[in-house]
């Protein structure tokens, strides 16, 4: 399953949810967490189920509501009969909360139904990122998130041009790497700034420099730079096949264009050649 760009909608707009599915976004992602009003959960779960029950034109996630909370067990009753293509677990806490959902999972008899856990979110869950490997082939990905761990501890997460403050950039590596360490992609977090197109583009194309396999969107007006940001460019698959051709021949060292390539640079050749 392709996920350069993940799209977020809240389950209690229906005609987002139509733009959503519209949009070249490799899936979307229906809410019924942080952007539904309490007041709308059971409006937003029946929409959900009724989206699901239909023919999809490309994969559809939900977001569930917290483990430990009243809505859990009613978004799951409403969304698991219809065979979501992803549940996405907010406020994980490591192995613990990723191990409960796939033992609730397994009770709707859901198969592999795949759990994209946002690692980050509590202050907690920052210390267990090194538990995810090896816990279930449920695990589909890791992504993370600022906004509710700066909550909980009352800071700010960003600097004034947008930028994440120290803290943060080191939360966003140490996820990168639990998803590397787990050997699920690692998927970059939103991007809230949703008329800044340059800042949008320099972020996402930082986020595939850096190791991350796709990004959250908040918007569909995103989703365009975050393809092309996670598209490997003409350039890229060139260097990559020379890179394949060039140890071909069994050697374990090669120069390519007057540099020493080993084995990391054939590795991330025949990485960008299997995503692009």
């Amino acid at each position: 399953m392709r996920m350069r760009s993940l799209l977020f909608v809240p389950g209690d707009r229906p005609d987002r949810i139509e733009k959503a599915l519209a949009t070249e976004a490799d899936a979307i992602i229906l809410d019924l967490e942080d952007s539904v009003a309490k007041d709308k959960k059971d409006y937003a779960r029946k929409t959900v189920a009724s989206v699901l029950a239909r023919p999809r034109s490309k994969p559809v996630f939900v977001r569930i509501s917290a483990l430990g909370t009243m809505g859990t067990g009613a978004d799951l009753d409403a969304v698991m009969p219809h065979s979501p293509n992803a549940i996405v677990l907010p406020k994980a806490d490591g192995a613990a909360s990723v191990m409960e959902l796939d033992k609730r999972l397994w009770a709707f008899d859901a198969g592999e139904t795949p759990i994209l856990p946002i690692a980050t979110e509590t202050p907690a869950a920052i210390f267990a990122l090194g538990q995810y490997a090896g816990l279930t082939p449920r695990l589909c990905g890791l992504t993370w998130g600022a906004e509710d761990l700066s909550a909980a501890i009352g800071g700010a997460p960003r600097e004034a041009d947008g930028r994440f403050t120290p803290p943060y950039e080191m939360v966003r590596a140490l996820s990168l790497f639990a998803a590397h360490a787990a050997q699920v992609p690692g998927i970059e977090t939103v991007y809230p700034a949703l008329k800044d197109e340059p800042g949008l583009a320099a972020y996402a194309a930082r986020g595939h420099r850096d190791g991350f396999a796709g990004m959250l969107a908040l918007h569909p007006a995103q989703i365009a730079a975050i393809n092309a940001a996670f598209t490997s460019t003409v350039d890229e698959i060139v260097w990559a096949q020379r890179v394949v051709e060039g140890f071909a021949g069994g050697d374990g060292v090669i120069q390519l264009d007057g540099k020493m390539l080993d084995a990391p640079h054939l590795k991330r050749a025949r990485a960008i050649l299997a995503h692009r």
